[in-house]
């Protein structure tokens, strides 16, 4: 009997309103792709029957499965929307305050404003608990653990039905002991309680940080857990196989790896989306780009510099920050389905608010009572009069209706087109501006860059965010509302390993870190080994924060492998110097001593990346499948519209023109011209640059 030699791999990323499914065969290359609508009430569903579904046009099943990845965003709803009263913290002695006390940082446009009130902390003062006993910050015991402290704090939070604790003791990065031991006691006394050490989630220095980093950690892993449980469950002849989770870092782990770290999955669907994006912007011959990735709820931006996203140490989510590797990622409340609406002074906004997936768009079947970003484009004609191939039928007459009503309430006469522009010009703006920060305000001019678009509301309106900022291009990737689950089958498996020992450059111990670096390197590869990863695929990778004397920030740096000795201190500090300039525009080389402060590995399993296939030539010249009016400036104008599968590659068009595919809708505006790469890239510049 013929054996059944498993091919596809799947990447599924769960959106607000859309789940998004992507299968390649690992054989052939072939490429399928898919939309089911998300089940906010049980995201399981919606994921497992994208995964059927994709599996059944392929004609396959189980046996065919090589396994699944996986973005999700649980663990942000969870911060985002949860209940963090059953969340409890364990300090020592002495510390009650950590939170309270927190930073002194306001944000950014407050200044010493007195209008600023700094947010709620995330465990209330009478739910934080005081452990007795002290360690140094060399790891050395100045006074015992007092374990009948920590027995009356664990009996606390059990009467309280705290259930959900951190324990974050001073010094425990240098020397874990007092935390493993009052781990054991609280567990002894209550069992039931779901515990996070920060020994084992963040064993940095920075107490704020690293007790926030474990409190998240600590709130999120019921949460996880649950989910994960569900989709065990809803899996079922799937479940035997491998289901790996997208990290922020850019990395996946399996799903029991990322339930002893759920923390690392914070900004999991946004970093899938920005990994596929690298592959794109290698493709496509635009190393340097800025991403926008539409969805239903939220754009999501990151920066992109020779095909390799930027990636930072720290970050927040929501008013949280935490302190984890992940990808640098900003994002604003605009989405297909952000909703317009009136502020008390009379102004027009756009979001954050959105419809999600239930109700939807007034647009949608039984959508909401208000209109969206989606209504408006549609009144606009630049939307299809249905989404997903046909599976959503869209009513225009009730979003017209929807946006004139709002026009109402506004002052002067404003036809329902006029409004609907001016959603969509306040979307563009927001867009643009959070570009702005992040290219601008860091000293880059994103002139020099590209716009990668997608998510299924991206292409309908960057290629005009583009124009906004004088951008180089406006990329559309293949199947641009599924970049993220094709980037979920672009990444490799990765696990990230820490330890803090601050050394001045004076009086540095080379046999210590070489010590340290081997710890974590063997970590790192028997983390990996226990997902089953062969070692031959695994490749470690070595890095430093360093920072000068007197400095109270770092900038990580790699570090060079092999041995540890006066060879590797200079270029180490020869690396520091150089990203000092190019982070601050600035650095004191040969005037200042350095301090190194953290050693850091992180380990990768190698995959086998999929690629991107180049299209075949067309013989016949593409034409229009109908034209519609599309209403661009102030008036309509009858616009061809194009099926993006007849573009053969070197297709040249001149704008208005919109191109439809499943699952997205691109726009080329007046005065644009549009051009199809070998592999099917849609690449839109103005009529100035692609002149020159």
């Amino acid at each position: 009997m013929a054996v059944t030699k498993a091919r596809f791999r799947i990447g599924i990323d769960t959106g607000g309103t859309f789940t998004d499914i992507v299968s390649v065969d690992s054989e052939t290359g072939a490429m399928r792709v898919t939309k089911v609508a998300s089940t906010p009430s049980n995201p399981a569903v919606g994921l497992v029957r994208g995964v059927n579904d994709i599996l059944k046009a392929a004609d396959a099943g189980p046996a065919d499965l090589l396994g699944l990845a996986h973005g999700t965003t649980v663990a942000t709803n969870a911060l985002l929307q949860g209940d963090i009263r059953s969340l409890g913290l364990l300090v020592t002695e002495g510390f009650r305050h950590i939170l309270e006390i927190a930073r002194q940082s306001v944000p950014e446009g407050y200044g010493n404003s007195y209008f600023w009130v700094k947010p709620d902390r995330l465990v209330p003062l009478q739910f934080v608990r005081e452990a007795g006993g002290r360690l140094n910050f060399k790891g050395e015991e100045l006074r015992p653990l007092d374990e009948a402290s920590i027995r009356e704090a664990a009996r606390f939070f059990r009467r309280n039905k705290v259930e959900a604790i951190g324990i974050c003791l001073m010094h425990s990065y240098a020397n874990d002991a007092h935390e493993r031991r009052a781990a054991e006691i609280i567990a002894e006394e209550y069992p039931e309680a779901t515990l996070s050490l920060s020994c084992a989630v963040l064993p940095e220095y920075r107490e704020y940080e690293r007790a926030v980093t474990t409190l998240v950690d600590a709130f999120v892993k019921p949460y996880l857990d649950r989910y994960l449980k569900r989709v065990h469950d809803e899996l079922g002849p799937l479940r035997d196989k491998p289901f790996l989770v997208m990290q922020s870092s850019g990395g996946v782990a399996s799903a029991e790896q990322i339930l002893r770290k759920p923390i690392t999955t914070a900004l999991s669907g946004p970093a899938a989306g920005a990994l596929g994006s690298a592959v794109i912007a290698e493709v496509a011959g635009f190393p340097d780009l800025v991403t926008l990735d539409a969805g239903g709820t939220s754009t999501d931006f990151c920066l992109i510099e020779g095909a390799k996203p930027h990636l930072t140490n720290g970050g927040s989510v929501g008013a949280f920050p935490v302190r984890i590797p992940m990808i640098d990622i900003a994002t604003i409340g605009i989405g297909g389905g952000s909703i317009a609406w009136i502020s008390r002074e009379g102004h027009l906004k756009v979001g954050p608010r959105s419809a999600g997936a239930v109700p939807g768009p007034m647009c949608y079947p039984n959508g909401g009572d208000e209109p969206a970003i989606t209504d408006a484009n549609l009144v606009l004609g630049r939307l299809p009069p249905s989404l997903i191939g046909g599976g959503i039928a869209l009513n225009v007459e009730r979003a017209r209706k929807g946006i004139a009503a709002l026009a109402e309430r506004l002052p002067g006469k404003m036809s329902a087109e006029q409004l609907a522009a001016g959603i969509i010009e306040i979307a563009n703006w927001a867009q643009a501006n959070a570009i702005r920060q992040m290219t601008i305000q860091r000293g880059i001019d994103p002139r020099g860059f590209a716009l990668l678009s997608f998510g299924g509301a991206g292409p309908a309106q960057s290629a005009a965010v583009m124009e906004l900022l004088g951008m180089k291009a406006c990329i559309v990737p293949p199947n641009p509302g599924n970049l993220s689950a094709f980037g979920l089958l672009a990444v490799d498996w990765r696990t990230d390993h820490i330890v803090t020992k601050v050394m001045h450059q004076d009086n540095v111990d080379l046999a210590a870190i070489a010590a340290h670096y081997a710890a974590l390197e063997n970590e790192a590869t028997e983390t990996l080994k226990r997902d089953g990863i062969d070692p031959a695929r695994i490749r470690i990778v070595r890095e430093a924060d360093v920072r000068y004397a007197g400095q109270s920030m770092e900038v990580r740096v790699p570090a060079p492998g092999g041995k540890v000795d006066g060879t590797f201190l200079a270029q180490l500090i020869d690396a520091f110097n150089a990203a000092h300039l190019r982070t601050f525009g600035y650095n004191y080389a040969g005037k200042q001593k350095v301090e190194l402060v953290n050693f850091a590995v992180s380990g990768f399993g190698v995959i086998e990346r999929p690629s991107l296939p180049k299209l075949a030539m067309g013989s016949a010249k593409p034409v229009p499948k109908a034209t519609r009016p599309v209403y661009f400036a102030d008036h309509y104008a009858d616009t061809p519209i194009y099926d993006r599968a007849t573009l053969p590659p070197g297709f040249r068009l001149q704008g208005p023109a919109v191109v439809e595919e499943f699952g997205s809708t691109s726009v080329v505006f007046p005065g644009q011209q549009l051009e199809v790469d070998a592999h099917g890239i849609l690449i839109i510049r103005s009529a100035k640059d692609a002149a020159a």
